[in-house]
């Protein structure tokens, strides 16, 4: 295929234009591959990695808030949320291990989503309940035995 064609196929069929690199890395045509298109799409797979880890760090730590702050409500959906995403979290440091240290770098943020998911959804309470500062840690957090006490 022409250069031109493939960075074309990029913008009209973009599951075929990865099945015609896959093609073309294996066949070692390294002078036809669409480089500009390939860089960007490898860029944004790190990102998207990284995304998941801050979301589901993020919908972890409210259900742990809610757990905490709004015990009366406790429920196995919120159990089971917790543990699913542990899991989850588990599973894709397995696969990519080199985002370990990012878990503690996104956790800040992971807490401000946590906290909106936990304002925003079935808890009545408002911000003001809830520390500004995650009372948990990266490490309890991840704990499998970790659930915090009521408030």
């Amino acid at each position: 295929m022409e250069r031109m064609y493939i960075s074309d196929l990029y913008e009209i069929d973009f599951y075929a234009w990865t099945q015609e690199q896959v093609s073309l890395l294996k066949t070692q045509h390294w002078d036809k591959l669409d480089t500009v298109n390939l860089i960007e799409e490898i860029e944004t797979l790190g990102r998207k990695e990284r995304q998941e880890l801050r979301n589901r760090l993020g919908v972890l730590l409210g259900h742990l808030l809610k757990w905490q702050f709004q015990s009366e409500k406790r429920s196995n959906s919120w159990l089971g949320t917790i543990r699913e995403q542990r899991i989850q979290i588990k599973l894709l440091l397995q696969d990519s291990p080199s985002l370990k240290p990012y878990l503690d770098e996104v956790f800040l943020a992971a807490y401000e989503l946590g906290l909106a998911l936990a304002i925003r959804r079935e808890t009545k309470l408002g911000e003001q309940v809830f520390p500004e500062v995650c009372p948990y840690t990266p490490d309890q957090s991840m704990n499998p035995e970790f659930l915090p006490e009521s408030n």
